[in-house]
């Protein structure tokens, strides 16, 4: 997808990184995601996904490099960044001893919406992710599914216009994640930027219009999705090739006897 006319990228980097020890876990990433795109960051795991939205989101201040959000330098203008951005992190971050409505209501009031009207999207959200018959359930006792779904919720209530999604999926039923991925797909076409990582890669070739893949924390790839489907390669192909791994490779012996 092109890029909005006049709207500043959504995302860029410039030669970011990040370094635990003697071991960079993003070596230099050179990144520019177009406002009103569906962007898709892939890699295997331990690839630098996790630590580059951390590192988006402030959780992880880099050891090195440049990151705009939204037209915004961070962490030079990361408060005024942050208003505008939904967060599904890959782990949860939810409040264990609030119950979902308290949740979103909360979450609503951070962003800056009126107590009724943070109430009132509360209920209708509560109601849409199918979380109403569970009002009353503290989120401890949610499962993996109903966390996922509750923070999605919780991305989508002030109306932001990027959202970093780290696996938002995992766990989620297909009734579930039918209804995020539409309501994702409503969120682009009305202008907003979806930054997705995700391991289940049919879902990232039926939403995505670009895809980025990344490898030991460098860009290995970097492709339109019109431009695989033109060359009616799939997209695990074309991972699994970008990272090098040897499908070659002797099946055990015990295994195929």
């Amino acid at each position: 997808m092109k890029q909005m006319t006049g709207a500043p990228a959504a995302i860029e980097t410039i030669d970011l990184r990040k370094v635990y020890g003697n071991k960079p876990a993003v070596d230099g990433l050179n990144l520019t995601v177009a406002s009103g795109s569906f962007f898709g960051f892939l890699g295997p795991n331990g690839a630098g996904k996790t630590t580059t939205i951390r590192m988006l989101t402030g959780l992880a201040p880099p050891t090195s490099g440049t990151i705009r959000l939204l037209g915004l330098p961070i962490p030079e203008r990361e408060t005024e960044a942050k208003r505008q951005i939904g967060l599904v992190p890959d782990e949860s971050l939810l409040f264990d001893h609030l119950t979902g409505p308290e949740f979103l209501e909360f979450s609503g009031r951070i962003y800056g919406l009126d107590r009724a009207v943070a109430r009132e999207r509360t209920r209708e959200l509560i109601v849409l992710f199918e979380l109403d018959g569970a009002k009353r359930k503290l989120i401890a006792d949610y499962s993996k599914g109903m966390r996922k779904r509750l923070s999605m919720a919780a991305a989508l209530i002030h109306r932001p216009k990027l959202f970093l999604l780290d696996e938002p999926f995992e766990g989620v039923d297909a009734v579930g994640a039918r209804l995020m991925k539409d309501l994702l797909q409503e969120q682009v076409r009305r202008g907003a930027t979806i930054f997705l990582t995700s391991h289940v890669l049919e879902v990232v070739e039926r939403l995505c219009d670009r895809v980025v893949i990344i490898h030991e924390g460098r860009i290995v790839m970097d492709a339109e999705m019109a431009y695989l489907r033109e060359a009616r390669e799939s997209l695990e192909d074309t991972f699994v090739r970008a990272v090098g791994v040897d499908r070659s490779a002797e099946p055990l012996g015990w295994l195929s006897s």
